[in-house]
């Protein structure tokens, strides 16, 4: 049995992926600084999978603290999430963006060198292929970035090219991961005013805010709001293990898009939720935002083709499990 380190495997994605992970037979230690992440989800992950969960609390750039984990555990593999994420944080914060996510990266990789292990899965972005006119996207278009956060993915994919051979990298651009594990007791837990759109849209499902903000309806799209390729986390989870086993079995480095190729509205997808939800959610048109793009789609063959990866899940699934998620914790908490 293969043994994983998860960096950030406690939050949105790296706790799904934890799961997937578990379900394929893999060995799983997590490293998280829980600062994105509750307290409560190993507990959660636990009652999930009905094993136990190795846990370190810490961060990617202590290296004492990572050699002790190498030295602890024969880690044949590692998944690497643990970074900060947020576009619009990254403008006003990029010096903490690029300590946290380029400068993780590199005392990662030097202690994963020291211990001999060299695979490693790099959770990178669709932000990478900054603002284009080419829907979709494959993975040969130019990279460019627009924020400090884009600059960090690209950085770091370039930083996993300068290795050598021997070294087995997948590098996974994903475009908008949204929903929640099956089970309903993990999903996308935001603290604050989501900055994405179906965190938001469940929080004007339960009340807490007031109606969606729709961003621009002149864009050329079939309904004039912007177009996305949202993908269910359960999906993208699947494609991480799909990736590792490559990486085991081939010892072939790859860079792949994992999204599912078909854009959905601002307002399919406040459809979708709202259908979900059982009732119609307000919204208000305003002007769009600099910056924003009318589509933003992935061209998926690719990982098909490397990985055997397809997305099963439609956006329907994504806004039920969503809602699933969001209401069985507002119950709770009540």
């Amino acid at each position: 049995m293969a043994k994983i380190l998860l960096t950030g495997g406690a939050g949105y994605i790296g706790s799904h992926t934890y799961l997937a992970l578990i379900e394929a037979g893999f060995d799983v230690v997590i490293l998280d600084n829980f600062s994105n992440a509750k307290d409560d989800v190993p507990a959660r992950l636990k009652d999930i999978s009905g094993k136990q969960v190795h846990v370190y609390q810490g961060d990617v750039l202590d290296r004492t603290l990572l050699d002790d984990v190498f030295a602890t555990h024969k880690i044949d593999g590692v998944v690497h999430f643990a970074a900060k994420k947020a576009v619009g944080e990254s403008v006003a914060k990029p010096l903490d963006y690029i300590h946290t996510n380029v400068g993780g990266l590199l005392n990662l990789l030097a202690a994963m060198d020291g211990a001999g292990v060299r695979r490693i899965v790099f959770s990178s972005s669709a932000t990478v292929y900054g603002d284009t006119s080419v829907q979709p996207i494959p993975e040969d278009h130019p990279c460019t970035y627009t924020s400090p956060y884009a600059f960090t993915k690209i950085a770091g994919e370039q930083i996993l090219e300068q290795l050598p051979d021997n070294w087995a990298i997948g590098i996974l651009r994903y475009f908008n991961p949204v929903g929640a594990h099956q089970s309903a007791m993990i999903g996308e837990d935001p603290e604050d005013t989501p900055n994405n759109l179906v965190p938001y849209i469940a929080k004007v499902a339960t009340g807490e805010l007031t109606q969606l903000g729709v961003f621009g309806n002149d864009y050329d799209t079939p309904d004039g709001t912007g177009v996305r390729d949202y993908i269910h986390v359960e999906d993208l989870a699947d494609g991480h293990v799909l990736s590792l086993k490559s990486l085991i079995e081939t010892n072939q480095s790859h860079t792949v898009n994992l999204g599912t190729g078909e854009g959905s509205s601002v307002l399919d997808v406040l459809n979708a939720y709202s259908e979900a939800c059982g009732k119609k959610l307000p919204h208000q048109i305003k002007p769009r935002r600099d910056g924003d793009v009318a589509v933003l789609t992935a061209r998926p063959e690719k990982a098909k083709a490397t990985l055997g990866f397809e997305a099963k899940r439609s956006l329907a699934d994504m806004c039920k499990s969503s809602w699933a998620w969001v209401n069985g914790q507002r119950r709770n908490s009540n």
